[in-house]
């Protein structure tokens, strides 16, 4: 095991220890009792005791932050979206007033087990399949893990809905998602034999998002080709282009954004991800050598985009968000 790793599992070992001593007040016991409850197994094959109606969640990731509210239900609490000092930039109209409860990468134990949650949604993405921290969690409310980072947004949108006890308006969702894929499809049969291209631009490099995340998975929904070096899955996260293969990067179209600004040392500095802040990153990106060569920018041909919805995960309000954003950039 790491260092990194060793310190992340004393950090939780001993945020669990403060729980349990006290610390975290009457949250330091599971709340679910209170009501009748029922079992669900999650994505790693735990069996869960959840209570039948959850009135108190709290969700610890971006993608069951988007599913709860996409099934109309508001966390009592969740954590900044990556990158970001608040909740994920393209939820700030639904989830601004949600109670931030850490970061996506270091959850507030102490925080959370305040709020008193009846249910807790992690993913990897988050939690990332740390077990000392998933039992400190567990030690204040039920925990659900409902995917992995890079996996099918469905199936972990499915689970939280399940989670939910919201089976059937979570197949409703997805259902719609199809729908609004097929119409969207539709419109863009004139791009079948272009390229498209996603860049995340920091500073002065690029990373690329593949066919994993959820922007990749979208264009691969729309039936949109991805340059050759795009043209796989990944990691479940951007993968960093050196500037020496920036023209990995090229496509007919490149969809360009920026994420970042806060972090885990610093979560006060604010992030950065909307339109404006990708144009300053497109500005940085033009006076890096070998940018200005690129097909796309000599064609102008680079879309701009919100980098928390494009180049970060989510769940199907990201999802919808995107196909609405393919189809606004080419129609």
């Amino acid at each position: 095991m790491s260092w990194n790793a060793r310190r992340n599992a004393l950090a939780a070992l001993v945020a669990a220890a403060l729980l349990l001593t006290g610390c975290a007040g009457a949250a330091a016991e599971p709340t679910a009792s209170a009501g009748q409850t029922r079992q669900i197994t999650d994505v790693e094959g735990t069996v869960v005791e959840v209570p039948v109606d959850p009135q108190r969640v709290v969700t610890l990731s971006e993608p069951t932050l988007d599913a709860a509210l996409a099934l109309g239900i508001e966390p009592i609490g969740t954590v900044s979206g990556r990158g970001q000092s608040t909740v994920p930039n393209y939820l700030a109209d639904l989830a601004g007033d949600i109670p931030i409860l850490g970061g996506v990468a270091q959850p507030n134990y102490e925080a959370i087990g305040a709020v008193d949650p009846d249910l807790i949604l992690v993913d990897g993405t988050s939690i990332n399949n740390n077990p000392p921290v998933i039992e400190a969690l567990r030690h204040i409310a039920p925990v659900v893990y409902t995917g992995y980072a890079g996996g099918p947004w469905r199936d972990n949108f499915l689970l939280v809905a399940d989670a939910l006890n919201l089976a059937d308006e979570g197949a409703q969702v997805v259902a719609d998602y199809e729908a609004h894929v097929a119409d969207a499809a539709a419109a863009l049969t004139g791009y079948a034999d272009d390229t498209f291209s996603i860049v995340r631009w920091q500073g002065t490099s690029a990373s690329v998002i593949l066919k994993e995340l959820p922007p990749g998975q979208a264009l691969v929904d729309l039936g949109l080709q991805r340059p050759a070096d795009q043209d796989r899955t990944g990691r479940g996260h951007s993968e960093p282009v050196s500037l020496e293969n920036l023209e990995t990067i090229d496509a007919d179209h490149i969809f360009f954004g920026t994420l970042g600004g806060s972090s885990v040392d610093n979560r006060a500095a604010g992030g950065s991800a909307g339109i404006e802040d990708a144009a300053a990153a497109l500005a940085e990106a033009e006076t890096v050598p070998g940018f200005t060569d690129l097909q796309a920018y000599r064609d102008d041909a680079i879309i701009l985009v919100d980098g928390s919805a494009w180049t970060s995960t989510g769940g199907p309000l990201l999802m919808n968000r995107i196909i609405d954003d393919v189809v606004a950039a080419l129609s």
